[in-house]
């Protein structure tokens, strides 16, 4: 082994009928390997043959490393609290108790023996997940059916089975699972609660929500119905529950199975598994199937119902709605139909023209940089509190990564939907190395410089804002500072939609002002667009306080060989695009207008 070069522990933990699959795995696994890693997999076992050992290291290189673990003296110490049934046997448990049985890790992947791998498996590992228990994807078996859906929510207990995870797929924070005593709390779960559904599964769900990074599902695919996905799509394989390739010919996906199969000395094994494998046992396998939902539902029939969508029903009748927000919200369905996208849905202040004298776009003059500095702690106290008071939660950030690695400055770009959100993309920025040693500039509105009172003005006028203006010498002196500001390598923030309308969710047209100023300066857009959810908390005007997902996407540079034109619609076009796919993955709906404007 070279220890100059990264380790990548894998765990699989399987038994000797699953051997031929997992060599499946194992070839795929290779196949997607790089020589600057060391993959370190080790096989946790209680009863797998030395002749099915020897098998199984052959797939070692001198980058790969295969050890097999007996944790028979380790589980004897608690199979009888470990309930088993179906198909399920006792090493589906196994990954539970690595926290403990591995302290010389601080994070490890745990996979499923009954999967393909479609790139190199580094790239999930090195998904950072910050303080979060484990890095996991939502389970699609859950996602097709009502009765696994409540079983989820109602039994388990999780806010929404939107976020409940298939633990075959897992990204575990070792160090944060012990500090947290996982093994202890799981231990005891045992003792009180028990799951017969999905069993470690669930547990893993019920101990760990609140503290899971949701994880591309092309890290998971299940060859679930209605969950196809294209083959460049596609980076890792689960045939999950009956879904098996070597039992049944209608799973999607199979020619992969099969694929890596054919390479494995296994092959004939595994096809002879498959023409022996009898009609009769395709139908247990049916009615399996069928049972799991049946006990799903009759499990979710035993207990209460303390859902935030039930409690929303009573909170309809009894909290009365902010009624400048339901006229809002009628204003926003007003200007989709009317095609009106970059019209404000609220009023702004009148505009009071900005002359020369009435702006220090770059803080030069002494009062101008004490007070920036002054707004600008302000402006993180007042962050903070929000934060702490539930009146802005920030709930995932996705991408940090593609920020990061602009060190240059560029235009950063975001949907408007709220007046926090500026604060969220601040925040976010801040929080990152390049943040901590540039400064972010907003692009504001005229009149909200001008002439809005109180704090928030006072914010507008200070936390490194540029000011619109439709006097033309300030124009010119904005341009000037832009300029500046993205040789400096600073960075501005730009909402392209040119508009804000309260909680609209949709990705608006774009305006071409930020994409005019990138292509002039040369340098990138990088697109933010912020997702949301209702939360359990009930705001002040009466509305649910909304939980953010931000999406950082990768920069978008410009052309050297197209005209300024050209550029300019190309990065608007591929920004739009990136939000479009957002919006529409996220919502999982198809992104649709009101609009009659042109039909």
């Amino acid at each position: 082994m070279n220890d100059n070069k990264k380790v990548i522990p894998i765990f699989f933990a399987v038994d000797d009928y699953y051997i031929p699959f997992l060599a499946v795995g194992l070839q795929s696994l290779v196949e997607h390997s790089c020589e600057e890693y060391e993959y370190l997999i080790k096989i946790l076992n209680t009863n797998i043959s030395e002749k099915s050992k020897k098998k199984i290291k052959k797939y070692e290189r001198e980058n790969i490393n295969i050890e097999f673990v007996d944790l028979n003296y380790y589980i004897e110490k608690v199979k009888d609290k470990l309930y088993t049934r179906d198909y399920y046997t006792k090493t589906t448990y196994f990954r539970l108790f690595l926290p403990e049985l591995y302290p010389q890790y601080d994070k490890v992947l745990y996979l499923d023996s009954d999967i393909i791998i479609l790139e190199d498996i580094a790239n999930l590992y090195n998904i950072d997940i910050g303080n979060n228990l484990v890095g996991a994807i939502p389970d699609d078996i859950i996602q097709n059916g009502k009765e696994l859906q409540e079983y989820a929510e109602k039994v388990v207990g999780v806010s929404t089975y939107k976020k409940y995870f298939n633990a075959g797929i897992l990204l575990m924070n070792l160090d944060e699972l012990r500090k947290f005593n996982f093994q202890e709390k799981f231990l005891y779960l045992l003792g009180t609660t028990k799951f017969s559904v999905a069993q470690d599964q669930d547990y893993l769900n019920r101990i760990c929500k609140g503290r899971v990074k949701y994880i591309d599902n092309a890290w998971d695919v299940m060859p679930a119905p209605g969950r196809n996905k294209k083959d460049e799509e596609l980076k890792l394989l689960h045939f999950n529950l009956t879904y098996k390739p070597w039992r049944r010919d209608d799973v999607p996906y199979k020619e992969f199975f099969w694929e890596y199969a054919k390479k494995t000395e296994f092959s004939n094994e595994i096809q002879k598994i498959k023409e022996n494998y009898t009609d009769e046992e395709r139908f247990l396998d049916m009615e399996t199937e069928r049972n799991l939902i049946s006990l799903a539902a009759k499990e979710a029939e035993c207990v209460g119902d303390d859902r935030p969508e039930k409690k929303a029903e009573i909170r309809e009748s009894n909290i009365q709605k902010s009624k400048e927000r339901l006229e809002i919200l009628e204003k926003i369905k007003k200007l989709e139909l009317e095609g009106k996208f970059d019209v404000d849905a609220e009023d702004d202040p009148p505009t009071i023209t900005l002359t020369p004298d009435k702006v220090d776009y770059l803080k030069e003059k002494t009062t101008s940089k004490v007070k920036a500095k002054v707004a600008n702690a302000v402006a993180q106290n007042f962050a903070n509190e929000l934060l702490k008071k539930n009146k802005l939660i920030i709930k995932e950030v996705r991408g940090i990564e593609n920020l990061e690695g602009v060190k240059n400055g560029g235009i950063i770009t975001c949907n408007h939907f709220n007046p926090l959100d500026s604060f969220t993309v601040e925040m976010i920025f801040k929080r990152t190395e390049i943040g901590k040693q540039k400064k972010l500039y907003k692009i504001i509105r005229e009149g909200n410089y001008t002439n809005f009172p109180g704090f928030y003005g006072f914010l507008f006028r200070n936390c490194y804002t540029l000011p619109l203006s439709s006097n033309t010498k300030t124009m010119q002196n904005l341009l000037k500072a832009i300029k500046k500001i993205l040789e400096n390598k600073d960075f501005i923030l730009i909402y392209p939609e040119q508009s804000m309308w309260w909680n609209y969710k949709k990705p608006k047209p774009l305006k071409d002002g930020a994409f005019k100023f990138a292509v002039k300066n040369d340098v990138p857009i990088i697109p933010i667009f912020i997702t949301m959810e209702e939360s359990n908390i009930i705001g002040e005007d009466g509305f649910p306080v909304m939980e953010y997902y931000v999406n950082i996407e990768k920069p978008i540079y410009k052309n050297k060989e197209l005209t300024d034109r050209d550029n300019i619609n190309q990065m608007r076009d591929k920004n739009f695009a990136v939000w479009k796919d957002i919006y529409e993955e996220f919502y999982e709906t198809p992104l649709k207008y009101t609009t009659l404007v042109g039909k």
